[in-house]
């Protein structure tokens, strides 16, 4: 997802340290000695957990040293201007568009800012993001 990635990115979803240290392949042994057998490693989830996001935190933290007072809590031009997103009109057309917005609500814009703005918390909220149920 394009711009929905942006806004995931921005609010640091995904962002954790995936760095795993791995063996040197460079290590010698004296010719009498043998290295320790190696322990078994621990089995591995398939799904990675999912890491918690703090919306409402990191949102207010950005407004705090943000120059103008925006009401990201109830407008999506405001949340994405927050986010330092392209917030005209295209691009929450782009935006609605990416997460499957109705087309009767894609036709007057309030409609389509109200719907987006719910949509873009609900899938922060699904994508691991601590949304509170009066921000849904």
């Amino acid at each position: 997802m394009g711009l929905f990635n942006d806004i995931l990115n921005k609010l640091g979803f995904g962002n954790k340290s995936s760095q795993t240290p791995t063996p040197s392949s460079n290590v010698t042994f004296a010719p009498d000695e043998t290295p320790a057998p190696a322990s078994p490693a621990p089995a591995e989830s398939s799904v990675p957990a999912m890491e918690t996001v703090d919306v409402v935190a990191k949102m207010e933290a950005m407004a705090s040293s943000h120059p103008e007072a925006l009401n990201w809590k109830t407008s999506i031009v405001d949340l994405l201007k927050l986010l330092g997103l392209d917030s005209s009109l295209s691009a929450r057309k782009e935006l609605a568009t990416e997460l499957g917005c109705p087309a009767d609500k894609m036709a007057d814009s309030a409609q389509m800012n109200m719907w987006l703005h719910k949509t873009v918390l609900q899938k922060l909220a699904d994508n691991g993001g601590n949304v509170p149920d009066e921000l849904l």
